[in-house]
């Protein structure tokens, strides 16, 4: 019986081409996984094209709801956004992918797992790290870094391979896009976007919205109700986080809302630009931190601000399975137990401006922070406070005179 290797199938021409390069170079028995985190169409056909092209079985995983609820909302709880912009959409959907190659490979008595990112790219590493802290055990191949029996430089040349190998799919040799999609977001890489000084070609790129440019020219209110951090509703309506987000991208796609044009720094120490767009995502995250800054106190809010950057550069970097995340998102975790409310904001031409948030736990004291007198603050009170608060500044200053 043939050894079997679990390939992270995605259907395109990469993966396509790697099942025959599979049996010919390591004559494994090769079986496909396909993770549905939410790309919708492009799941379309995959079973009659992994077999054509020699795979003994194909495993079409619906992840939809664990990706939502297992690493979408806990980074949205610890409002990790990577470089300021980023809001990870790549990042952590691997995570939960490799896992399930795992679980797979488990299943079936694999000794292998095989993906198809490349040797340049942020996605070698997370699946690898995953698959690391998962299975060590496992063999781990990457056809892109297989210099000897890897000889493909283009589609032309994967188009022409599977050809030699029996597979005449309608795989097209055309210059496009690279994508990634799943619920929370979709990727642009490549054409003009390689070079920095050009500006995007919106009206080829986008998938799920419109520019703000040619976005309604009137606002739309949004209620969005969270418990313990959690969405639980949207304008009044019930419904589990991953509709939450459908429910979102439609209304920020309408208005313009999550594309970005950014500049990163790549895992492997290289720069890449990228058009990011996640409508969704984006309101869900603005009003998350809306809500955050009524009823966290002082010190949590800062701390906290402190650490999702740390929580982002972990996910971004592939380090989901380890010690620290699991830690941060401990801490992360204790700081909901108050984040319950509801935040009220209006879209406008790629804007979310805000419209009023309200809280059982809110913090804010309309008596503490009106000018007028209250019971609750003595304005005297502030002196001996501001006395001690800069006792240090003024003795250093005392100092510093008398040595003059």
């Amino acid at each position: 019986m043939k050894e079997k290797v679990i390939l992270a199938y995605s259907g395109g021409l990469d993966t396509t081409a790697i099942i025959p390069w599979l049996k010919e170079n390591y004559d494994y028995d090769v079986i496909c996984v396909c993770a549905d985190v939410g790309q919708e169409s492009e799941l379309d056909g995959l079973e009659e094209r992994a077999k054509l092209s020699g795979a003994s079985r194909l495993y079409i995983e619906d992840l939809v709801d664990e990706f939502v609820d297992d690493y979408v909302i806990p980074t949205v709880q610890a409002n990790a956004v990577y470089e300021n912009k980023y809001l990870l959409g790549t990042s952590f959907a691997r995570p939960v992918i490799a896992k399930r190659l795992v679980e797979i490979a488990r299943r079936e008595g694999a000794v292998a797992i095989c993906h198809g990112a490349t040797g340049k790219g942020n996605d070698q590493v997370r699946f690898e790290l995953t698959i690391k802290a998962l299975a060590p055990d496992l063999k781990i191949i990457a056809p892109w870094r297989c210099n000897d029996t890897w000889k493909m430089q283009s589609r032309e040349d994967e188009i022409a391979y599977c050809r030699e190998h029996g597979i005449d799919l309608p795989f097209s040799a055309d210059n496009s896009y690279s994508r990634d999609r799943n619920l929370w977001h979709i990727s642009h890489e490549g054409l003009e976007l390689e070079d920095p000084a050009n500006e995007p070609n919106y009206d080829h790129l986008l998938v799920l919205g419109v520019t703000p440019e040619k976005a309604p020219d009137e606002p739309e209110y949004v209620t969005l109700t969270f418990e313990k951090g959690v969405p639980t509703s949207v304008n009044g309506e019930k419904m589990k986080a991953s509709d939450i987000i459908r429910t979102l991208n439609k209304l920020g796609g309408k208005h313009g809302i999550g594309i970005i044009d950014i500049v990163e720094n790549r895992v492997v120490g290289m720069k890449s630009r990228g058009v990011y767009e996640t409508p969704g995502g984006t309101i869900l995250m603005e009003a998350h931190t809306q809500l955050e800054e009524l009823i966290l106190d002082r010190d949590t809010l800062s701390l906290k601000k402190e650490l999702s950057n740390r929580f982002a550069n972990l996910v971004y970097e592939g380090k989901w399975f380890t010690p620290l995340r699991e830690a941060l998102q401990a801490f992360v975790t204790s700081t909901q137990e108050r984040v319950t409310g509801e935040v009220r904001f209006k879209l406008y031409k790629g804007n979310i401006i805000k419209a009023g948030t309200t809280s059982p736990n809110s913090l804010y004291s309309e008596s503490l922070a009106s000018f007028t007198t209250g019971e609750l603050y003595d304005h005297h009170d502030a002196e001996g406070f501001i006395n001690l608060f800069g006792l240090s500044m003024k003795v250093r200053a005392l100092l510093d005179n008398q040595k003059k």
